[in-house]
């Protein structure tokens, strides 16, 4: 590997985790989301630090190509990322379509208070 690819490695990496801790910092990203990134960013500078790494876990989980390792792990947490988010889709709409049926009984609810208002205020304002 040349210096430039292993520089360049080494500094994807490093951008790749002052990213997500920035990110954190602004509370742009929260922290359960930002688990599987900080994980993917750590693996990538490692690697990149110590390329011989990746090598060595291709060998041993019988990987022939060490970059094919490379895009099935990052494949692998892209999943649990979009997992990890299509459960959190499901909660929102549930309690969106909670919070909907809420608002739509309170609806009715000073419907029917303005109603009986109303009539009231029209039977004391009749002359008996």
């Amino acid at each position: 590997m040349s210096t430039g690819t292993y520089l360049l490695g080494v500094a994807a990496a490093l951008i790749a985790v002052l990213a997500v801790i920035e990110l954190l910092r602004r509370r742009r990203l929260r922290e359960r989301h930002a688990v599987w990134w900080f994980v993917a960013a750590m693996a990538a500078l490692v690697v990149g630090i110590f390329p011989s790494t990746l090598t060595w876990a291709a060998e041993v989980l019988g990987v022939e190509v060490p970059s094919n390792l490379v895009f099935f792990v990052s494949i692998v947490i892209l999943f649990l990322v979009s997992l990890q988010h299509a459960g959190e889709l499901t909660d929102l709409e549930d309690r969106t379509r909670t919070l909907a049926e809420e608002v739509a009984l309170q609806q009715v609810r000073l419907e029917r208070l303005e109603s009986a208002s109303r009539a009231d205020g029209a039977a004391s304002d009749s002359p008996d």
